[in-house]
């Protein structure tokens, strides 16, 4: 089947509601009525928190169940390296799984799995508990103990599920890889964590093609690696693929035998549950750690109120499990509340643009949560699609990953939520673990706000000096003020938190500022752009005066090319005049730019949408080079013509100098700078 060819809509009309900053969406009455958390109740708990800190956090841990309660609610002796629920003993799969068989749970639908090819697998909570079961038993008879590290390099199949559930089942460490990276990216991360075993497939599907997993396994473990004594190769695509006698077996072999009832391992409260890496500011992969007690805390949290669960919800998320948005809320959150939730495994544009929501009308899908990126790429081909199905099952729309323009906001809400659905635009971290500053169903929506923290979330706006700012104001940093149950446990091979600061960049410096959302709403306005990302490369220039620059500038846009694919050097064809229109301004002309010379594109694989993932770009002495995955990183067009950076600022606005740049809607300005100011003598320039 033909996708046809992607189209932009360009309504005067929405277009002039998108930006119109006067623009609300109330709440309907009977989802105030039947809200888990109505308005009264979310003003009382906010309250509550700020009164009682502890204690907010204490009645949340008590709806969850325990092998033993904890001495202390927190222990902050050793802050900024916080110990929530100390002396507590406890399990997230027993909270996930296991305590759901004794109530009206055990028949409930847990997994809704489909395959690119059609193909699809369902799970009741009794079924998926007797194979996390084997699959755990089956660890154990490979020697795999309480605190080994099992790393997981797989698509998104129910195997991955039940890899992460059996690993934290008996008290292993699991370490998600996302199945695009490459053989060297597994390889640094499967040394850096010295695991015992891998879990993979032999092969997966992907866009109407095939994509095998295994061979890069096989690269990945040549000449180093020596910690791995087994790999599980899960018999996913039937491709005939090397298996080592010595090394390698297949998933269904080995656990064909096992029985179908397992201890579940008795953990601390702090003990780890998995790894999971996030580049962060430095540019090097860094090894997030999360732990039991606390990150079960603040999802469960996260799932009954801000997406306020229901017996008869289907809920899907359609993050990847390489992330931590599938950790959260594809595996552990939804199967903590005990509802339903949907996995796909393929593209969202195949065989046509409409299998999103052919999956939605055919499972009766309530809750959607995706990012942006997936929404902006189907809703330029037009909203025919999402009219050919019946969506009517939708409650709640939900945004992650990065900023939802307000076009794209209205857009989702008008088309695929029929103006019945509010959008949670939530904002957190792989460092927070669970949703931070987000709407409730009952709020008053602003498109393209993220609206305010959470209960138990205090978040200030400040610059490393010290000194807060009102939400208006240009400001350095966005901080996580204190202790969260659900904030990370450690951070590998680092093992340090400033000031409980999550993403603290640590020069002293000014900032002029730009918002991720401007530069990309600009790269989203050309006609040949279909989805975007940012990264900043590291230039010197002069300033006025002739004084040296420390310029985060060079701001580039990853773009997906709709009509083919490109290679470096080129010609890309920009309408004649067309610039990228950023805010109210124009960011400049743009012009195609290849990579540097040894960069090309994966075949077959996605170009990532995430700023803050793990292919961040940086300037040497070569040219432009990768740090990390070089194979994942595609062509970029670059904002042309920035003599300054005061004048890339000001494009941006649409005149003034970018000293002074406040950011047009609170919570989304932090997460891209422009740094212009000589640094100081001895400074850290990571």
């Amino acid at each position: 089947m033909k996708r046809g060819l992607p189209r932009k809509e360009n309504a005067m009309k929405e277009a002039d509601m998108a930006y119109n900053e006067e623009l609300v969406f109330r709440p309907l009455p009977q989802l105030v009525i039947e809200a888990n958390v109505n308005p009264q109740e979310f003003a009382t708990a906010q309250a509550s928190a700020r009164a009682d800190f502890l204690g907010y956090w204490e009645d949340a841990a008590q709806e969850l169940d325990w092998f033993h309660k904890w001495d202390t609610v927190l222990d902050d002796s050793e802050a900024p390296r916080y110990r929530w629920f100390k002396g507590a003993q406890c399990n997230i799969v027993y909270n996930a799984l296991d305590r759901h068989i004794a109530t009206a749970n055990k028949n409930k639908l847990a997994l809704i799995w489909e395959g690119e090819a059609g193909d699809t697998k369902k799970y009741t909570y009794y079924e998926l508990y007797r194979e996390v079961n084997k699959l755990a038993n089956a660890m154990r008879s490979l020697g795999v103990a309480k605190g080994d590290r099992v790393v997981l390099y797989m698509p998104l199949i129910p195997q991955t599920m039940m890899a992460m559930l059996a690993c934290a089942k008996i008290g292993a460490v699991h370490c998600a890889v996302f199945a695009g990276f490459s053989a060297k990216a597994l390889r640094q991360r499967i040394t850096e964590v010295e695991a015992k075993l891998v879990v993979t497939a032999d092969g997966f599907y992907r866009n109407g093609r095939i994509i095998n997993l295994k061979s890069t396994v096989d690269e990945a473990l040549v000449g180093g690696c020596d910690c791995v004594e087994t790999v599980v190769v899960v018999n996913r695509a039937k491709l005939d693929v090397d298996m080592s006698e010595a090394r390698d077996i297949w998933y269904d072999a080995l656990v064909r035998q096992e029985r179908s009832d397992a201890a579940t391992e008795i953990m601390n409260a702090d003990d780890p549950l998995f790894i999971l890496h996030t580049s962060g500011t430095t540019g090097e992969p860094k090894g997030i750690v999360h732990g039991h007690a606390g990150y079960m805390v603040g999802l469960h949290r996260s799932l009954d109120w801000v997406f306020d669960i229901k017996p008869t919800d289907i809920f899907w998320c359609t993050g990847d499990m390489g992330w931590i948005t599938g950790h959260s809320y594809v595996v552990y959150g939804p199967l903590i509340a005990g509802t339903t939730t949907v996995m796909y495994e393929g593209h969202p544009l195949y065989p046509q643009a409409d299998r999103m929501w052919d999956i939605v009308a055919r499972y009766g899908v309530t809750i959607l949560y995706t990012a942006p990126t997936v929404i902006r790429m189907l809703m330029r081909y037009g909203h025919q699609y999402p009219r050919m199905h019946d969506l009517s099952t939708l409650r709640l729309l939900g945004s992650v990953g990065e900023p939802i323009a307000p076009d794209t906001w209205l857009w989702f809400y008008k088309h695929i939520g029929h103006s019945q659905c509010p959008i949670l635009d939530t904002w957190w971290q792989t460092e927070t673990g669970a949703c931070m500053i987000t709407p409730f169903p009952v709020s008053v929506l602003k498109p393209g706000s993220v609206h305010r923290p959470m209960p138990g979330v205090e978040v200030d706006i400040g610059e490393l000096g010290g000194h807060t700012y009102p939400l208006h104001e240009s400001v350095e940093l966005l901080e996580a003020v204190g202790a969260k149950p659900h904030r990370l446990e450690d951070v590998v091979d680092l093992g340090r938190h400033d000031r409980g600061v999550v993403g603290k960049h640590r020069r002293q410096q000014h900032t002029h500022r730009l918002a991720v959302r401007h530069v990309v709403e600009g790269a989203d306005g050309h006609s040949r752009s279909v989805s975007q990302a940012l990264f900043g490369v590291r230039t010197r220039a002069h300033g006025h005066g002739g004084s040296e620059l420390h310029v985060l500038a060079h701001v580039h846009v990853l773009a997906v090319l709709h009509g083919r694919h490109h290679i470096a050097g080129e010609q890309f064809d920009t309408p004649q005049g067309e610039h990228l229109a950023g805010g109210r301004g124009q960011l400049g002309a743009v012009r195609f730019a290849g990579m540097h010379e040894g960069i090309r594109p994966a075949e077959g694989r996605d170009l990532r949408r995430r700023c803050e993932g793990h292919e961040r770009i940086r300037q040497s002495d070569s040219g432009i080079d990768v740090v990390g995955d070089d194979d994942e990183l595609g062509l970029a067009l670059f904002i042309d013509e920035h003599r300054s950076v005061g004048d890339l600022a000001a494009r941006t606005r649409g005149g003034g100098d970018g000293n002074h740049l406040r950011p047009r809607y609170a919570g989304h300005f932090v997460e891209a700078r422009v740094v212009a100011d000589a640094a100081p003598e001895g400074a850290d320039e990571g």
